[in-house]
């Protein structure tokens, strides 16, 4: 579908049409990555006073619902936001209204649907009376905030991506303050869970102001319409599901084969891991606008920007597995002490997976613009598939180090596949990818350092990152549009 021209001549031009686009989405994937560090601050501190306030088994009860609740909102995700993201890059104004009045009415519905089940099931499981309650408290959050989510398309859309992180870290903040008061207020667990409300409704408010007039508030509950929505989304939904499983599935692997030892090591690998990989998405969902708009007629375009892309999400993999080389030691001591010190070789191991993991969000993006769907599912399937067999095979072998191994090497299976699929199936998409080998080669002198002995781990952390740093610099290893951005204005490539 081709874009159709607004109806007003007189309109503003969209920032998706400009050469402001590439420079605003690094600025904005950069805010979001921010903003979603300082939030991980924010859940640190909250978690820290829910389970000291709270003790063992409470605390147990307080994070089962959560699990409920993060389990019903993937099921309600779907997706959807990416969907909503593209349409809206790609419609007429008008077209743009009834989608986003479709895609909330079926947001409300699947939402309503997932809090039942979750409810329904915290009481056939036996769960306590104050934890089905919660369930059913936790899911009325949960539906405003896919509220909150839908209104926010138009601002990802324009790549307002400042206010979509406001908006974010008001929410987390607010939840962090009714902690603090309800800890100093000595309340019982069931307050906790209603806590989780009226930051939604900030959020919520702040994101209605910023899009009002742009889009209708009120739902449609069109069946016709819906049932092309779900034909169109229902197989990236499906590749959704099968990626936020991607990594659990080794620790369900693990714990059935190896000890418990090793399960404990792997799982603690894994809390980091988890932590970090949602950031690719991150950054990438910063430039899908772009990307959406460039695949329906201009794929030079959306050539250059995925190369472009690809090579941000490529030097910042290559960040993050330095720090966790050099760090390793340092982070597992800090988050669970001494005696799981032999999962740092692990995490090491799995920081490899980070650098495939950013990559394999670009082809991802990719594909999801061009419509390809169902080769996502296809892909991401036989990726899990080869996940299963590798971790069976090596955690056998070696625990939790071959575990990692095997979750890493299917990771950098699944962004091979990806991109051999994006070429296959659209030819006349050409990835730029120029100043890949630069950065490799930045990464490469920066791991040389954490070699030198008699170094503490915050020295070799610091002396790898800041030689990396150096490296991208002297060798131009970054793409145009990231030192114009750090410089505030846009480049002229």
């Amino acid at each position: 579908m081709r874009r159709s021209e607004p109806a007003d001549p007189g309109a503003p031009l969209d920032v998706l049409d400009t050469a402001e686009a590439g420079h605003t989405a690094v600025r904005g994937g950069a805010l979001r990555v921010a903003g979603y560090c300082v939030g991980v601050v924010f859940s640190l501190v909250s978690a820290g006073l829910l389970l000291r306030h709270l003790g063992v088994t409470d605390s147990g009860r307080y994070y089962v619902v959560a699990s409920l609740a993060a389990l019903a909102s993937q099921f309600t995700e779907a997706g959807l936001t990416a969907i909503g993201m593209r349409e809206w890059s790609v419609r007429s104004d008008a077209q743009r209204r009834r989608f986003l009045a479709d895609l909330l009415g079926l947001r409300i519905l699947l939402t309503l649907a997932a809090i039942g089940g979750a409810t329904a099931f915290a009481a056939i499981a036996g769960y306590t009376a104050t934890m089905v309650a919660g369930t059913a408290i936790v899911g009325v959050s949960l539906l405003l905030l896919q509220i909150q989510l839908t209104y926010a398309v138009p601002l990802m859309a324009g790549l307002r991506l400042g206010w979509v992180t406001l908006a974010e870290l008001m929410r987390q903040a607010g939840t962090v303050a009714l902690v603090v008061l309800l800890v100093a207020l000595g309340a019982s667990l069931l307050p906790f869970y209603a806590a989780t409300i009226p930051p939604v409704f900030l959020a919520l408010g702040l994101t209605m102001a910023l899009v009002r007039g742009r889009m209708s508030f009120v739902p449609s509950f069109h069946l016709g319409r819906w049932r092309e929505v779900l034909r169109e989304t229902l197989p990236f939904a499906l590749a959704t599901a099968v990626a936020a499983v991607y990594l659990r599935v080794a620790i369900i692997i693990v714990s059935l084969i190896s000890s418990d030892e090793q399960l404990g090591y792997f799982s603690v690998s894994f809390r980091v891991v988890e932590v970090l990989v949602l950031v690719p998405q991150l950054v990438v969902s910063a430039g899908f606008p772009i990307f959406a708009r460039a695949a329906q007629d201009d794929h030079d375009r959306l050539g250059y920007g995925l190369g472009r892309m690809f090579e941000i999400c490529l030097a910042l993999g290559l960040a993050l597995a330095l720090a966790l080389a050099a760090a390793a030691p340092f982070l597992i001591r800090l988050i669970a002490g001494d005696e799981f010190a032999p999962a740092a070789p692990v995490l090491r191991i799995q920081g490899l997976t980070l650098v495939a993991a950013f990559t394999t969000a670009v082809w991802s993006y990719a594909l999801l613009s061009l419509r390809r769907h169902r080769l996502i599912l296809l892909v991401n399937l036989g990726a899990l598939a080869l996940s299963i067999v590798l971790t069976v095979v090596l955690a056998s072998a070696d625990g939790a180090r071959g575990a990692a191994i095997a979750t890493t090497v299917a990771e950098a299976v699944l962004t091979v596949c990806l991109y051999v699929a994006l070429r296959r199936s659209a030819p006349t998409v050409h990835p730029r990818m120029e100043h890949a080998l630069r950065v490799v080669l930045a990464a490469a002198v920066a791991a040389a350092t954490i070699l030198i002995p008699g170094l503490g781990d915050a020295a070799h952390l610091v002396l790898a990152l800041g030689v990396y740093a150096a490296a991208l610099v002297l060798f131009r290893g970054l793409p145009p549009e990231v030192y114009a951005a750090a410089r505030g204005r846009r480049a002229t490539t």
